[in-house]
């Protein structure tokens, strides 16, 4: 705000709360320089949601106190803060070769942000969205199977052999145990089965993973067989 704009700050706050008026010409020049220091980098207003005018009001309106700057101020770094929280980067149109412009860019949107000049860039979803799985994107799993490629699943098998196991026996249309909730250890779809440990006085220690349980093992095959079976609507 220039000193213009912050007089007619100090005149819309005195209509509101007339303790703030200053009537001796020498008070009011003081208060006005004041005002001025400490709100130099504060708009008055953006075009996306600040209003140093709503601000005041908000405070005369809550506080039995009379208005300060900082009642200003801390508004303003809400502000902010909140739309630097909702931000996230884009990528510069410049060359990246050139670090010098790509940090200008970066900076450049983050401030006009921060200001209120422009709108937060929000992420977009990759693969959720309102209306679910992005077409191209379920398009794309489908032709290849899944989002891991051949090759780099072929290479995770000798660190995860729990999994290459299951994804094998699945390949070879066995039942996926993992599918169902396991009644005997209560282990969650998705989670191995896992057995208690018990200490010497017979109360349970903690869980360790396990092989599972031949009863999970059955529910599965039951459930892929009732899907099997399960007649076609025409």
């Amino acid at each position: 705000m220039d000193r213009r704009e912050i007089a007619a700050l100090l005149a819309y706050i005195g209509r509101l709360d007339p303790r703030t008026i200053r009537t001796d010409q020498g008070e009011a020049r003081d208060q006005l320089a004041q005002w001025a220091e400490l709100l130099g980098d504060v708009p008055i207003a953006t075009r996306h949601g600040w209003d140093a005018l709503v601000a005041a009001r908000q405070h005369i309106r809550t506080s039995v106190y009379q208005i300060l700057p900082a009642d200003i101020v801390r508004p303003w770094e809400s502000y902010r803060r909140d739309r630097l929280a909702r931000h996230s980067d884009p990528t510069p149109s410049v060359d990246p070769d050139d670090q010098a412009a790509w940090t200008a860019e970066l900076v450049g949107a983050r401030r006009a942000v921060a200001v209120g000049t422009a709108q937060p860039a929000q992420a977009r979803a990759i693969t959720i969205g309102r209306d679910g799985i992005n077409p191209r994107l379920k398009a794309r799993l489908r032709e290849i199977g899944s989002c891991i490629p051949p090759a780099a699943r072929a290479a995770l098998a000798p660190y995860r052999p729990a999994r290459a196991a299951r994804e094998a026996a699945v390949a070879q249309g066995l039942p996926d145990a993992l599918s169902v909730q396991c009644e005997w250890c209560l282990a969650q779809p998705g989670e191995p089965c896992r057995r208690r440990r018990i200490g010497p006085d017979g109360g349970a220690r903690g869980t360790a993973q396990c092989a599972t349980h031949p009863s999970r093992l059955n529910l599965a095959a039951a459930k892929q067989t009732a899907q099997v079976q399960q007649p076609t609507v025409a």
